[in-house]
């Protein structure tokens, strides 16, 4: 198991220049603090459409992602406005030392590559992909010089827009690397029905997105999954057999886990008596319904068998936070027990949203994106 820990990897990703009259033996404490305003390739170029197939299109309604926390449930991100914006690739951050004048660093994911690059030529384009039930998946290819893609797919009840997944296409195109991110079927711009279960349908979404790409003479470099996204990289590379790199972050290997935190203790009974149970927030308002098909789709869901389905030929990389409250970091030790190629990364410190250690988890995923 390779661990990091959190200090350890800050250190190593930032080009430290500590002032000689310091002592190295004094303790240090840290503050990353942007300089100046963040800038971000989402908000530098226009986005078109692109219809991959020749249907008409509508747009779907909205839905309720999992940017919004309006319950006491498990939830994967927060309002998009909550949390202060990431810092941009090439902003300037002040590293606090033990009361001392700041040393003046650089945000480190420009100094990932050799040869610096101007990521404001990166471009966005909105692309509408027909899965194979009718449905119109909506996402945003980021074209950053790379036949080859990398595709990033979201958790649960969240979007191509939560800021694991922009923070993560950030960094992969300051490396030049081209990223596909969207929304699987009733969830943020797709159309379909939320469904609490749907790990094998939203298979069948990547499937469709692989498949239009593959028509465009594009290859998949890797696939890349947050929390539930994880989860669907996986099955998805037990099933089909045509993709060399799968990185799993923070999924979930116990299904039967984390119910009763979203459904309550008697969700069984419930789901007998009633036949479905409705998840409300915090004034009362229906956010989805769970039925007990969806139910028995969640607890069906055998990570075990997928895990040992997984070819050999195929690298797959777990990145779990060792202080994720959603999904336990024991899960990801189960992960690199039974799947043959398989390489494990534990994030001290980081929570499920690697909230303070987006760096460490760029630059994990990264160097595996790179790697041989």
């Amino acid at each position: 198991m390779a661990a990091s820990s959190s200090l350890s990897a800050t250190l190593s990703l930032l080009p430290l220049c500590i002032p000689s009259s310091l002592n190295p033996k004094h303790s240090l404490s840290f503050s990353l603090q942007p300089s100046k305003p963040p800038t971000s390739i989402r908000s530098r170029a226009p986005s078109s459409v692109v219809a991959a197939a020749p249907e008409a299109l509508h747009s779907p309604p909205e839905t309720l992602d999992g940017s919004e926390s309006f319950t006491g449930f498990e939830v994967e991100e927060k309002f998009e406005g909550s949390e202060p914006s990431p810092l941009a690739a090439g902003d300037d951050v002040k590293l606090f030392s033990g009361g001392g004048s700041p040393v003046l660093l650089r945000r480190p994911f420009p100094q990932l590559h050799s040869f610096p690059h101007e990521i404001s030529s990166v471009s966005q384009q909105k692309l509408i992909i027909r899965n194979t039930f009718g449905e119109n998946l909506e996402g945003i290819l980021y074209e950053a010089g790379s036949t080859e893609l990398v595709i990033l797919c979201h958790g649960f009840r969240s979007s191509k827009k939560s800021k694991t997944i922009l923070n993560l296409a950030d960094a992969l195109t300051v490396e030049k690397i081209s990223v596909f991110c969207f929304d699987f079927a009733g969830n943020g711009d797709s159309e379909g029905s939320f469904q609490y279960g749907n790990y094998w349908r939203e298979v069948e979404d990547l499937r469709a997105v692989i498949l239009h790409f593959l028509r465009q003479k594009r290859g998949t470099r890797a696939i890349v999954g947050h929390s539930k996204g994880g989860n669907v990289v996986l099955l998805y590379a037990s099933k089909y057999h045509d993709i060399s790199k799968v990185i799993n972050i923070s999924g979930r290997f116990y299904m039967e886990r984390g119910i009763e935190e979203r459904l309550g203790k008697d969700f069984m009974h419930r789901i007998n008596e009633e036949g479905f149970i409705d998840v409300r927030d915090k004034m009362g308002r229906i956010i989805y319904r769970v039925t007990e098909k969806s139910l028995m789709d969640r607890l069906g869901t055998d990570m075990h068998d997928a895990c040992l389905s997984i070819d050999q030929d195929c690298r797959v990389l777990t990145i779990h936070g060792s202080e994720d409250e959603i999904v336990p970091s024991e899960d990801a030790l189960e992960f690199a027990k039974l799947i043959t190629n398989h390489k494990l990364h534990i994030i001290e410190g980081a929570d499920h949203r690697y909230l303070s250690h987006e760096f460490q988890l760029a630059n994990v995923l990264l160097e595996f994106i790179r790697s041989n």
